[in-house]
Protein backbone atom coordinates (compact mmCIF):
# COMPACT_ATOMS: atom_id res chain seq x y z
CA UNK A 1 0.00 0.00 0.00
CA UNK A 2 1.50 3.54 -0.98
CA UNK A 3 1.55 6.09 1.74
CA UNK A 4 1.91 9.79 1.08
CA UNK A 5 2.95 12.13 4.38
CA UNK A 6 0.09 14.28 5.67
CA UNK A 7 0.82 18.28 4.44
CA UNK A 8 3.41 19.24 7.20
CA UNK A 9 2.82 16.19 9.83
CA UNK A 10 5.04 13.40 10.22
CA UNK A 11 2.27 11.16 9.71
CA UNK A 12 2.71 8.77 6.74
CA UNK A 13 -1.34 7.82 5.77
CA UNK A 14 -1.67 4.90 3.40
CA UNK A 15 -3.44 6.55 0.07
CA UNK A 16 -6.89 4.85 1.24
CA UNK A 17 -8.09 4.79 5.05
CA UNK A 18 -10.76 2.92 6.78
CA UNK A 19 -14.16 5.29 7.11
CA UNK A 20 -16.45 4.41 9.77
CA UNK A 21 -19.47 5.77 9.45
CA UNK A 22 -21.45 3.14 8.87
CA UNK A 23 -20.54 1.17 11.32
CA UNK A 24 -22.00 3.30 13.77
CA UNK A 25 -25.31 1.18 12.91
CA UNK A 26 -28.71 2.81 12.69
CA UNK A 27 -31.21 4.27 14.54
CA UNK A 28 -29.90 7.77 14.40
CA UNK A 29 -30.32 10.76 11.51
CA UNK A 30 -27.41 9.71 9.68
CA UNK A 31 -27.77 5.95 9.86
CA UNK A 32 -26.67 3.60 7.15
CA UNK A 33 -29.08 0.71 8.40
CA UNK A 34 -28.24 -1.80 10.85
CA UNK A 35 -24.56 -2.83 11.24
CA UNK A 36 -23.39 -6.36 12.97
CA UNK A 37 -20.51 -5.25 14.89
CA UNK A 38 -18.56 -8.30 14.53
CA UNK A 39 -18.08 -8.21 10.83
CA UNK A 40 -16.97 -4.35 11.06
CA UNK A 41 -14.29 -5.77 13.39
CA UNK A 42 -13.23 -8.24 10.93
CA UNK A 43 -13.19 -5.20 8.17
CA UNK A 44 -11.14 -2.90 9.77
CA UNK A 45 -8.77 -5.68 10.84
CA UNK A 46 -8.74 -7.12 7.24
CA UNK A 47 -7.94 -3.28 5.86
CA UNK A 48 -5.16 -3.73 8.14
CA UNK A 49 -3.98 -6.43 6.91
CA UNK A 50 -3.87 -4.94 3.75
CA UNK A 51 -1.68 -1.93 4.24
CA UNK A 52 -4.17 0.36 5.66
CA UNK A 53 -2.80 2.41 8.87
CA UNK A 54 -5.34 5.12 9.27
CA UNK A 55 -9.23 5.32 10.79
CA UNK A 56 -10.84 7.85 10.41
CA UNK A 57 -14.03 7.94 12.42
CA UNK A 58 -16.52 10.55 14.57
CA UNK A 59 -18.15 10.74 17.95
CA UNK A 60 -21.45 11.64 16.17
CA UNK A 61 -21.13 8.09 14.03
CA UNK A 62 -23.99 6.03 15.61
CA UNK A 63 -23.95 8.38 18.68
CA UNK A 64 -20.37 7.11 20.19
CA UNK A 65 -20.86 3.24 18.33
CA UNK A 66 -19.15 4.16 15.93
CA UNK A 67 -16.03 4.69 17.96
CA UNK A 68 -16.57 1.99 20.44
CA UNK A 69 -16.48 -0.18 17.58
CA UNK A 70 -13.21 1.05 16.63
CA UNK A 71 -11.32 0.88 20.26
CA UNK A 72 -12.79 -2.56 20.13
CA UNK A 73 -10.73 -3.27 17.25
CA UNK A 74 -7.66 -2.05 18.33
CA UNK A 75 -7.98 -4.52 21.32
CA UNK A 76 -4.51 -6.51 21.63
CA UNK A 77 -3.07 -5.04 18.44
CA UNK A 78 0.63 -5.25 18.42
CA UNK A 79 0.81 -1.88 16.07
CA UNK A 80 -1.88 0.80 16.42
CA UNK A 81 -3.48 2.32 13.22
CA UNK A 82 -2.92 6.18 13.35
CA UNK A 83 -6.14 7.33 14.70
CA UNK A 84 -8.40 10.73 13.43
CA UNK A 85 -11.49 11.54 15.05
CA UNK A 86 -13.76 14.36 15.45
CA UNK A 87 -15.69 17.15 17.71
CA UNK A 88 -18.34 19.34 17.56
CA UNK A 89 -21.75 17.52 16.82
CA UNK A 90 -23.93 16.21 20.29
CA UNK A 91 -26.81 14.63 21.38
CA UNK A 92 -29.12 14.23 24.11
CA UNK A 93 -31.45 11.15 25.28
CA UNK A 94 -33.75 11.34 22.78
CA UNK A 95 -31.00 10.95 20.23
CA UNK A 96 -31.06 14.66 18.50
CA UNK A 97 -28.53 16.04 17.51
CA UNK A 98 -26.48 19.53 17.81
CA UNK A 99 -23.94 21.81 17.28
CA UNK A 100 -21.48 23.04 19.85
CA UNK A 101 -18.07 24.82 19.67
CA UNK A 102 -17.79 25.80 23.09
CA UNK A 103 -14.01 25.18 24.84
CA UNK A 104 -16.05 23.68 27.68
CA UNK A 105 -17.66 21.18 25.17
CA UNK A 106 -14.53 20.13 23.27
CA UNK A 107 -12.91 19.08 26.78
CA UNK A 108 -15.81 17.00 27.63
CA UNK A 109 -15.74 15.59 23.99
CA UNK A 110 -12.13 14.32 23.91
CA UNK A 111 -12.59 12.59 27.41
CA UNK A 112 -15.59 10.70 25.83
CA UNK A 113 -13.87 9.96 22.72
CA UNK A 114 -10.61 8.51 24.21
CA UNK A 115 -12.32 6.09 26.73
CA UNK A 116 -14.37 4.77 23.75
CA UNK A 117 -11.37 4.46 21.23
CA UNK A 118 -9.37 2.92 24.49
CA UNK A 119 -6.63 5.21 24.07
CA UNK A 120 -3.96 7.58 25.16
CA UNK A 121 -3.70 10.31 22.32
CA UNK A 122 -5.74 11.30 19.03
CA UNK A 123 -3.56 11.45 16.58
CA UNK A 124 -5.21 13.53 14.68
CA UNK A 125 -8.41 15.70 15.74
CA UNK A 126 -10.69 17.38 13.51
CA UNK A 127 -13.31 19.98 14.17
CA UNK A 128 -16.25 18.04 12.25
CA UNK A 129 -18.12 21.00 10.70
CA UNK A 130 -18.14 24.95 11.66
CA UNK A 131 -21.12 25.34 13.51
CA UNK A 132 -21.93 27.73 14.90
CA UNK A 133 -19.46 29.56 12.38
CA UNK A 134 -19.10 32.49 15.35
CA UNK A 135 -17.54 29.82 17.92
CA UNK A 136 -14.56 28.34 15.79
CA UNK A 137 -11.81 30.62 16.87
CA UNK A 138 -12.78 29.41 20.33
CA UNK A 139 -13.16 25.68 19.25
CA UNK A 140 -9.62 26.21 17.48
CA UNK A 141 -8.05 27.51 20.90
CA UNK A 142 -9.70 24.73 22.63
CA UNK A 143 -7.75 21.88 20.16
CA UNK A 144 -4.66 24.15 20.61
CA UNK A 145 -4.64 23.66 24.18
CA UNK A 146 -5.17 19.55 23.77
CA UNK A 147 -2.08 19.49 21.52
CA UNK A 148 -0.10 21.23 24.00
CA UNK A 149 -1.57 18.40 26.59
CA UNK A 150 -0.51 15.76 24.80
CA UNK A 151 -4.21 14.34 23.73
CA UNK A 152 -3.54 15.26 20.66
CA UNK A 153 -0.73 15.07 18.21
CA UNK A 154 -2.13 17.49 15.31
CA UNK A 155 -5.76 19.53 14.56
CA UNK A 156 -7.12 19.25 11.49
CA UNK A 157 -10.40 20.57 10.26
CA UNK A 158 -13.50 19.21 8.10
CA UNK A 159 -16.07 21.20 6.15
CA UNK A 160 -14.65 24.36 6.43
CA UNK A 161 -14.34 26.59 3.63
CA UNK A 162 -11.07 29.40 2.87
CA UNK A 163 -12.35 32.21 4.95
CA UNK A 164 -12.88 29.84 7.93
CA UNK A 165 -9.42 28.36 7.31
CA UNK A 166 -7.74 31.72 7.05
CA UNK A 167 -9.32 32.70 10.77
CA UNK A 168 -7.98 29.88 12.44
CA UNK A 169 -4.37 29.42 10.87
CA UNK A 170 -3.32 32.52 13.30
CA UNK A 171 -4.25 30.82 16.20
CA UNK A 172 -2.74 27.17 15.39
CA UNK A 173 -1.58 25.35 13.04
CA UNK A 174 -3.62 23.62 10.52
CA UNK A 175 -2.71 20.03 9.69
CA UNK A 176 -5.57 19.18 7.31
CA UNK A 177 -9.16 19.24 6.07
CA UNK A 178 -11.32 16.55 5.36
CA UNK A 179 -13.86 17.49 2.77
CA UNK A 180 -16.55 15.90 0.54
CA UNK A 181 -14.78 14.82 -3.22
CA UNK A 182 -15.60 12.61 -5.87
CA UNK A 183 -16.73 12.85 -9.35
CA UNK A 184 -19.96 14.03 -8.71
CA UNK A 185 -18.91 16.58 -5.67
CA UNK A 186 -15.48 18.51 -6.94
CA UNK A 187 -16.11 21.69 -5.62
CA UNK A 188 -13.53 21.48 -3.45
CA UNK A 189 -11.63 22.22 -6.71
CA UNK A 190 -13.08 25.70 -7.33
CA UNK A 191 -10.15 27.06 -4.46
CA UNK A 192 -10.03 24.77 -1.46
CA UNK A 193 -7.01 22.23 -3.13
CA UNK A 194 -4.91 24.81 -4.67
CA UNK A 195 -5.21 27.06 -1.20
CA UNK A 196 -3.87 23.87 1.24
CA UNK A 197 -1.22 23.11 -1.43
CA UNK A 198 -0.55 26.69 -1.13
CA UNK A 199 -0.25 26.75 2.33
CA UNK A 200 0.87 23.04 3.39
CA UNK A 201 -2.28 21.90 4.79
CA UNK A 202 -3.02 17.70 3.94
CA UNK A 203 -6.37 16.88 2.20
CA UNK A 204 -8.32 13.71 3.27
CA UNK A 205 -11.19 13.45 1.59
CA UNK A 206 -14.56 11.61 2.41
CA UNK A 207 -17.02 9.70 0.51
CA UNK A 208 -15.01 9.68 -2.30
CA UNK A 209 -17.15 6.84 -3.60
CA UNK A 210 -20.26 8.94 -3.13
CA UNK A 211 -21.40 6.77 -0.29
CA UNK A 212 -21.56 3.97 -2.77
CA UNK A 213 -23.49 5.20 -5.44
CA UNK A 214 -20.03 5.42 -7.85
CA UNK A 215 -19.39 1.35 -7.37
CA UNK A 216 -22.20 1.07 -9.95
CA UNK A 217 -24.31 -1.26 -8.00
CA UNK A 218 -27.14 0.73 -7.16
CA UNK A 219 -30.15 0.94 -9.32
CA UNK A 220 -34.00 2.45 -7.96
CA UNK A 221 -34.55 -0.93 -6.84
CA UNK A 222 -31.57 -1.26 -4.83
CA UNK A 223 -32.38 1.75 -3.40
CA UNK A 224 -35.91 1.02 -2.17
CA UNK A 225 -34.36 -1.84 -0.48
CA UNK A 226 -32.26 0.34 1.76
CA UNK A 227 -32.92 -0.12 5.64
CA UNK A 228 -35.98 2.45 6.53
CA UNK A 229 -33.07 4.74 8.65
CA UNK A 230 -30.44 4.36 5.91
CA UNK A 231 -30.06 8.44 5.33
CA UNK A 232 -29.08 7.69 1.35
CA UNK A 233 -32.97 7.01 0.69
CA UNK A 234 -33.12 10.83 1.15
CA UNK A 235 -30.09 11.49 -0.84
CA UNK A 236 -30.62 13.68 -3.82
CA UNK A 237 -27.84 11.45 -5.70
CA UNK A 238 -29.91 8.24 -4.75
CA UNK A 239 -33.42 9.54 -6.18
CA UNK A 240 -34.30 10.39 -9.65
CA UNK A 241 -32.92 11.80 -12.31
CA UNK A 242 -29.73 12.29 -10.42
CA UNK A 243 -29.78 8.19 -9.67
CA UNK A 244 -29.96 7.21 -13.73
CA UNK A 245 -27.65 10.22 -14.75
Amino acid sequence: MQRRKLGRTDLNLSIIGMGTWAIGGGNWKFAWGPQDDRESILAIHRALDLGINWIDTAPIYGLGHSEEVVGKALKGLKEKPIIATKCSLLWDRERNTSSCLKKKSIRCEIEASLKRLRVDVIDLYQIHWPRPDEDIEEAWGSIADLVKKGKVRYAGVSNFSVEQLKRIQPIHSVASLQPPYSMLERGVEDELLEYCSEEGIGVIVYSPMQKGLLTGKFNGERVKNLPKDDHRREDSHFQEPELSA
